[in-house]
Formats: structure tokens, C-alpha cells, sequence
């Protein structure tokens, strides 16, 4: 009589490298996916109109150009909120800058009423540098 022997299956044979890749794989398309989500917050805050405004009234102010020097960058990572339903809505950021001489961080406060932002507060603290250089806003 002879003896056939049986053939493994594909899995049994290839087990070894089969979970660790597919392991992975797996890892590999959940950062992909939690990265694309937080470049997508990142880019909705950076579209939006008060970070817009906020950036430009800041990066024009003679102090903030003196302290930063020109050209001034604005930073990858921006934190904070904006929530907006309508025409109303609240922000509140805080914007990394920098430019040939030092670096920063734009603050900003504000609040939308009938479509428009008011600032509340709109400063910017220079690395290095004890006072902020307030924008609009209430001093110390």
C-alpha cells in the first residue's frame, strides 16, 4: 500500500510571514487613516475665514514684523477650536509663526455675529520674549 502524504494549505505553509504582514498592512492603512483625518482638520481650520484674517492682521503689524523679520511662515500645527453654526460661531486659536529672526504664536479669541468676527483677543508671543505683542484686544 502506498502512502499518500497530504498536502498542507496555502495558510499552514505560509503562516509565518502571512500574519506578520498582514498585521502590518493593517497598521500601515490605520495611519494612513488617522493621518488624512487630522490633515483634513488642519486644513478646514487654515481655510477658514478667522484664521485667515487673524494671520494677516498679525503678520502686518510692525512690532510682529521687527520681532519675527520678514518673510513670516505660518506653522504646520495649528490648535485650538471653531465651531460656527450660521451666521454665528465661536474660535479660539492658537497659530504657530516664524520668520528670519525668531519664531511665535499667533492667539487668537473671537466670536461671530450676524456673520461677522469680532475679535476678542488677537496677540503674539515671540519666543524668548517676556511680553506679548498685543493686536486688538484688552492689555494686562
Amino acid at each position: 500500500m502506498i502512502e499518500e502524504k497530504k498536502q498542507k494549505n496555502w495558510f499552514a505553509r505560509n503562516w509565518k510571514w502571512a500574519v506578520p504582514s498582514g498585521c502590518l498592512v493593517l497598521l500601515v492603512l490605520f495611519g494612513l487613516f488617522a493621518g488624512g483625518i487630522v490633515y483634513l482638520v488642519f486644513k478646514m481650520i487654515k481655510q477658514s475665514d478667522v484664521y485667515e484674517e487673524a494671520l494677516h492682521m498679525a503678520v502686518q503689524n510692525e512690532r510682529v514684523m521687527e520681532s519675527l523679520g520678514t518673510p513670516i511662515e505660518e506653522g504646520l500645527f495649528v490648535s485650538g477650536s471653531i465651531n460656527t453654526s450660521g451666521s454665528s460661531g465661536e474660535a479660539e486659536l492658537a497659530i504657530p509663526v516664524a520668520g528670519p529672526y525668531a519664531e511665535g504664536t499667533i492667539y487668537v479669541i473671537a466670536e461671530k455675529r450676524a456673520g461677522r468676527w469680532h475679535y476678542q483677543l488677537l496677540e503674539v508671543e515671540i519666543d524668548g520674549e517676556a511680553e506679548r505683542i498685543l493686536i486688538i484686544g484688552e492689555g494686562p
